[in-house]
């Protein structure tokens, strides 16, 4: 069995601290249902690949994308864009063509949080791994349809301007209820509005 595995990489990982957007679609269980299997294979295919590709464009790095749901990390300085990437994300969904040939419409949820992680290579694919990836995930699920929800650190990190909106949530799951979240409300052309 353990000759089926993976080696163990032979450099060591990077330590950094990044932001990471998980971008996820809303019902696509319920599209699995009602489109046949062809359609529903081609309009995630569209959906990953035109998050991918804005992802990639503000400057982010793709780490894995499952299903309906892209993850993404872009270095510390770099909040403003994986932000903006992320409530971008919304309006991207919704204008997919294919999405509208097909008679349905597409919305998204994205978490966004900051905060040190490991990077690297594991089974020839870019990932890290820390506190972020779980936190974006869970600010994602808690992110209401059409919602971009970032955590505190990411609204520090852009000195709380007045479009992010403090959020309440409900506990999540392994962070408690001390979690802080901000509505993200506006994006404007080449970057996040400042004020």
């Amino acid at each position: 069995m353990t000759d089926l595995l993976f080696p163990l990489p032979a450099r060591r990982h990077d330590h950094q601290r990044a932001c990471l957007v998980l971008g996820d679609l809303v019902e696509s269980t319920r599209l699995a249902h009602l489109l046949p299997l062809e359609d529903y294979a081609a309009l995630m295919a569209e959906f990953v690949q035109v998050l991918i590709l804005s992802f990639e464009a503000r400057g982010g790095r793709v780490l894995q994308h499952q299903g309906d749901a892209v993850l993404a990390l872009w270095r510390a300085g770099e909040v403003a864009s994986g932000v903006a990437a992320g409530h971008e994300a919304h309006e991207r969904a919704a204008r997919l063509g294919l999405a509208g040939r097909l008679g349905v419409t597409l919305r998204v949820r994205v978490g966004v949080a900051l905060g040190p992680v490991i990077t690297g290579p594991v089974g020839g694919q870019p990932s890290a791994y820390g506190l972020p990836v779980n936190y974006a995930r869970r600010l994602c699920d808690a992110a209401e349809p059409g919602e971009t929800l970032a955590c505190g650190e990411v609204a520090a990190s852009l000195g709380f301007p007045a479009h992010l909106l403090p959020r309440l949530l409900p506990p999540l799951a392994g962070f408690g209820a001390d979690c802080r979240a901000y509505g993200v409300r506006e994006v404007v052309a080449g970057g996040m509005k400042t004020g």
